[in-house]
């Protein structure tokens, strides 16, 4: 039995009948005129499938309870549009489209332990910025030395997590404390451990067991990015030819959703890393013992041929790097080599060595002081990371240089750069705080490594990274006062046009409510203000890096350094002191506690969830410990479902995504084949393709990618306010042809109370594109565009007179268009109609 308006003849067969379901079998009979469904695709904040549909009642069609497609129970088959005058289709529901939803909010929601993924940040922007290069026509190699220098940065990073645990772990724990009688004791638990407690006194054995913590999470990791890579690098997107793709577009290529291959070297070579960190951690505790006068030959040697081998290890590592660069033309099932799989089995080999031989019987070995090496290990590391950055950004520069004027990114290419140094700075914030605040927690008496203390702390730069926490948070206060500042002023410049935008009103101007608008505009412009921000951060990364460096080698702590300068001097340095560890604790406390309440919370979410959702979109290129990528699973999803309903049902799909969802949406589309994509319109809303994806992605989505994206999707519109921190226009100014924009919308879409608006209207934001007249006549427009012959009617929802019909757009210098606030002349200023299919 065939539902209302459904093209099946009586007496169809069976799988005739069925060709119109949802999803239908690669041997249905697309109906007599082809079916259009609206696909919803939400953004950052997430939604349900019965809030994008408006019905509790709802069925998923294909998918899981992870990411799925959504219908209305009663829209299960894909209805034929009716002929014009047909009675069948008369009514208004047979002349509305199918609307079915595109759920991936489980892909980096769900469960409040995902917070935890908040504590491997640094790692996230290591592996951002791999994907900020400039967008220049250089030679291949030029490419390759950006992307292999990112992935040395990211290295570094999984060293100085390897180095930081066992800081804590080896230095303060096993060495220190453990080795102290008095700090010992005073912890309890380690009694056991202290000297004349037994077999396990000996410090060697002690440093065997404490090496079980970072080799531990190592292996944590290790198990988390496996089980990620099975789960979201593993969907392929739907098979096509290459030279269907567009050829500015590098999004387009077959394999640039699919990583397996790339993680899964990544992952090997990290893993050994860290382990052979470990395994150098625990060789140089008896460096100097067995050498020295109370020292063992047999060990001494063993020791040699281990460090070796361990350096042996490393070189490796090292050079094999330049051999992890993404294959993106083909999809990458290549198995991952021999030598890959068997790094960290050798790693792991060393480290058992390394643990066996720091646990030989040495009876008279006492632990003193700091632990031996660790010192200059740090400050060899922080400076080695800084001058990898330093490269990235040479190396940024000089694509730079190649990349014509209008396509160029923000920060004079140097994002990628800035954003590296942003990693490691966080990186050792997090490593200097941790390693800190443990040793404030061993010994309570006194600052670690001032007169009358049990234990010496962490290594005097870990301490001095620590200290200058208290200076990067007056930085970070002071650009957010400064941004509120600027965003305060301009509010002001804008208030006496807000009234204005608005001249079908009768109503008179309210200062405040002029005044709560204006404000709106002007904080949602602080986001084209981040290029500054970013610098300004990365600038401080740096400088505290150089700057902790530069007071390890006086030889003192903070305190102590500053002991004869000026008294406010001397009394900044204890302050900042003092505070650090306990702004580390806090601040990890707050990030775990806000990454909790984001997952469980739509609305927090909303405006924390962006620049999560930013840098979990793309592929682990960098890191394989970093958040894992989302897009790998949606992106093929979507793909999937436009290519195989289209040539299923021969229907018209109008994607219309918000958000980060119009960002899904485009790249899935790049994904299709050009039979796929001339059956497809898109309509996209509050979307930041253009103002935050082009600015900082250029190589990905610069203005000729979404050029290219326009020439291989023309029904395509996009919705914008000025009120939107994260949407904005997607044409620059220099783009030719017809403008895909329509906007700034006007927001609130009436100032006053009118007939028509009797109750104050909401400035929505970022939020409810839908509910904007704008939103009905611009999806009319493409569905009338997909299906010219379509007897659609025009829905009016009270528009005031003067507005533009559907395909329409309000002429220049027209007093009713919403475009007049801000003033007209803005770049993206409402464009022509949307272009014929």
């Amino acid at each position: 039995m065939t539902r209302q308006g459904t093209a099946g003849p009586a007496g169809a067969a069976p799988e005739a009948d069925g060709a119109a379901r949802a999803g239908g079998g690669a041997g249905a009979r697309a109906p007599e005129r082809p079916p259009v469904v609206e696909l919803l695709v939400h953004g950052v904040g997430g939604a349900t499938h019965q809030d994008m549909l408006q019905d509790v009642r709802t069925t998923r069609v294909t998918g899981d309870a992870t990411a799925g497609i959504h219908r209305r129970t009663d829209d299960l088959e894909d209805r034929a549009w009716p002929e014009a005058g047909d009675p069948d289709g008369a009514g208004p529901a047979g002349r509305e489209p199918l609307r079915e939803a595109y759920c991936w909010s489980q892909l980096t929601s769900g469960n409040g332990t995902r917070a935890l993924w908040l504590l491997l940040l640094p790692f996230m922007l290591a592996n951002l910025a791999h994907w900020m290069r400039p967008a220049a026509a250089a030679p291949a190699r030029a490419h390759r030395r950006y992307d292999l220098l990112v992935r040395l940065t990211a290295l570094s990073l999984t060293v100085l997590l390897a180095a930081g645990a066992c800081a804590v772990s080896l230095d303060l724990v096993a060495w220190q404390c453990a080795g102290s009688s008095a700090c010992a004791s005073g912890t309890g638990w380690l009694d056991p451990f202290a000297p004349g407690g037994g077999w396990w006194a000996q410090p060697g054995r002690r440093l065997a067991l404490a090496a079980l913590v970072p080799a531990g999470l190592l292996l944590l990791l290790w198990w988390l990015s496996r089980r990620t890579w099975s789960a979201y690098e593993s969907a392929s997107p739907p098979p096509r030819p290459r030279a269907d793709a567009g050829e500015d577009a590098l999004l387009s290529l077959p394999g640039f959703w699919y990583g397996r291959g790339i993680v899964a070297r990544l992952r090997s070579a990290h893993t050994a890393a860290g382990l052979l960190t470990v395994a150098a951690a625990l060789l140089a505790a008896g460096w100097d013992r067995d050498r020295g006068p109370d020292g063992s030959g047999p060990l001494a040697a063993a020791g040699l041929l281990l460090a070796v081998l361990t350096g042996a290890g490393l070189a490796v590592l090292l050079a094999q790097q330049s051999q992890h660069g993404r294959t993106e033309e083909v999809m990458d099932e290549r198995p991952e080599p021999a030598l890959s799989r068997a790094l960290p089995r050798y790693a792991a080999a060393v480290l058992v060595a390394a643990a066996v031989h720091a646990a030989w019987s040495r009876p008279e070995w006492e632990t003193v002081g700091r632990y031996p090496g660790a010192q200059a290990f740090f400050a060899v590391l922080l400076l080695v990371q800084g001058a990898l950055a330093v490269a990235v950004g040479l190396a940024a520069l000089g694509l730079h240089r190649r990349t014509p004027r209008g396509e160029r990114g923000a920060l004079a290419g140097l994002g990628g750069a800035c954003v590296a140094l942003m990693a490691c700075g966080l990186g050792g914030v997090l490593t200097g705080g941790v390693a800190q605040r443990v040793a404030d927690w061993l010994d309570p008496t006194s600052a670690p490594g001032e007169p009358g203390a049990l234990i010496a702390g962490p290594p005097l730069v870990l301490s001095w990274v620590a200290s200058g926490i208290p200076l990067l948070l007056a930085v970070l206060l002071g650009l957010a006062a400064a941004g509120l500042v600027t965003a305060r002023r301009r509010g002001r410049r804008l208030e006496s046009g807000v009234r204005a935008a608005y001249p079908g009103e009768d109503c008179p101007a309210e200062p405040e409510r002029s005044r709560r608008i204006a404000g709106a505009v002007a904080l949602a412009g602080l986001t084209d203000e981040a290029p500054a921000l970013i610098g300004w951060i990365s600038g401080a990364c740096l400088a505290l890096g150089l700057g902790a460096v530069a007071g390890a080698a006086t030889g003192d702590s903070p305190s102590r350094a500053a002991e004869g300068a000026p008294a406010p001097l001397a009394a900044v340095a204890d302050a900042c002191q003092g505070l650090g560890s306990w702004l580390m604790g806090a601040a990890v406390l707050l990030l775990m506690a806000t990454g909790r309440r984001a997952y469980r919370d739509a609305s927090a979410r909303r405006t924390t969830g962006i620049l999560w959702d930013v840098g979990t979109f793309w592929p682990r290129a960098a890191h394989p410990f970093a958040p894992p990528c989302y897009a790998e699973r949606a992106v093929p999803d979507l793909s999937w479902r436009m290519a195989t309903w289209t040539r299923v049902t021969g229907g018209r799909l109008v994607v219309s995504a918000h958000s980060q969802g119009s960002v899904l949406a485009a790249a899935a589309v790049w994904q299709l084949d050009a039979e796929a994509r001339e059956r497809i319109a898109l309509l996209t809303h509050g979307s930041p393709l253009a103002r935050l994806y082009g600015r900082w992605f250029p190589a990905f989505f610069g203005p000729a990618a979404l050029r290219a994206l326009h020439r291989d999707v023309p029904c395509w519109r996009n919705l914008w306010r000025a009120t939107d921190p994260i949407g904005g226009p997607a044409s620059g100014p220099g783009d030719e042809g017809p403008c895909v924009d329509r906007g700034p919308l006007a927001d609130p879409v009436a100032y006053g109370r009118t007939d028509r608006h009797p109750l104050p209207e909401p400035i929505c934001g970022h939020s409810d594109y839908a509910a904007d007249p704008a939103f009905a006549e611009e999806r009319t427009a493409l569905l009338r565009a997909l299906v010219p012959d379509w007897p659609l009617a025009v829905p009016r929802q009270g528009l005031p007179e003067g507005r533009p019909r559907p395909g329409e757009n309000p002429p220049p210098g027209d007093p009713a268009a919403p475009g007049e606030f801000p003033p007209p002349g803005d770049p993206a200023a409402p464009g022509p109609a949307v272009p014929a299919g």
